[in-house]
């Protein structure tokens, strides 16, 4: 099947729903579904943004500015997910807990508003990764119209960039409890420390990158053509300066370079990327 049938399938897809509500975060994926699904079912759909001390405040913004760019409605959702039951202890399936508890929410503020169909913008490339939270996807019987149109991430870029989605070549990312080792305790404090170490490695133009929050230990993974960019003189000094007054005592430099899910690593040595 070419992307263009693909595509024509998503909205095939969309328009059977009637209504839909999708659950946005602004990332590429879910752009590109909200966008689709506006174009299909116009006001007839949804966005919902889940806030939570989980999704970095510029991704709020961004998805706050998406939609009203393009005039879609969208309802953002305050979440205290440190209550929800185990997330805050950090077990490897965190992101079920998590997810079960947003998505059990946006149902009920979807079903106020007359929608019964929840949407998620999960492709095909997820099917490998290790992802608990596609088990409260499926228990809820929330859609995944990217991965049902047999959509993968290259194929969603390209059709986020013919449509002039400034989407299409956002760097992929996670909710900052993946910055923190599985087992240890998740506190809004930890989480407001990585979000700000990263927002300064974003101003240093290191737009790919993760700070891993190690204790009082910032382990920064960027991809390898940006490590001199790290240890540059000044800014080096910067991020070592600007780490500690955020409550880092120390700082270090994966020389494995950036890569999605680097946590889970520990899982696949027990013997599975966020």
């Amino acid at each position: 099947m070419t992307i263009d049938e693909k595509h024509q399938r998503l909205r095939d897809i969309i328009a059977g729903c009637g209504m839909l509500a999708v659950a946005f975060s602004g990332g590429v994926d879910s752009s590109f579904l909200l966008k689709t699904a506006y174009d299909v079912l116009g006001d007839r759909v949804l966005a919902l943004t889940a806030d939570s001390v989980f999704i970095p405040r510029a991704e709020i913004q961004s998805a706050e500015d998406f939609c009203r760019r393009y005039g879609i409605r969208q309802k953002l959702i305050s979440i205290d997910v440190l209550s929800v039951f185990g997330v805050k202890e950090n077990p490897p399936d965190r992101c079920y807990l998590c997810k079960r508890g947003i998505f059990e929410r946006m149902i009920e503020v979807a079903a106020k508003e007359g929608i019964s169909v929840i949407a998620e913008g999960s492709n095909l490339d997820d099917m490998s990764d290790y992802r608990p939270g596609m088990r409260a996807i499926c228990e809820l019987s929330v859609r995944s119209p990217l991965k049902e149109a047999g959509l993968n991430k290259a194929e969603i870029r390209e059709l986020s960039r013919r449509m002039g989605l400034d989407t299409w070549d956002k760097p992929s990312m996670a909710c900052l409890a993946s910055r923190v080792p599985y087992g240890e305790t998740l506190s809004k404090e930890k989480l407001q420390r990585v979000e700000q170490a990263e927002q300064l490695l974003h101003g240093l133009g290191i737009i790919q990158c993760r700070v891993r929050c190690h204790g009082t230990l910032a382990r920064i993974e960027v991809p390898p053509e940006d490590f001199n960019r790290i240890l540059d003189g000044s800014a080096r000094q910067t991020i070592v300066d600007s780490f500690r007054q955020f409550g880092f005592s120390y700082v270090s430099l994966d020389i494995k370079g950036f890569r999605s899910g680097s946590m889970n690593e520990t899982l696949h040595n027990k013997n599975s990327h966020a």
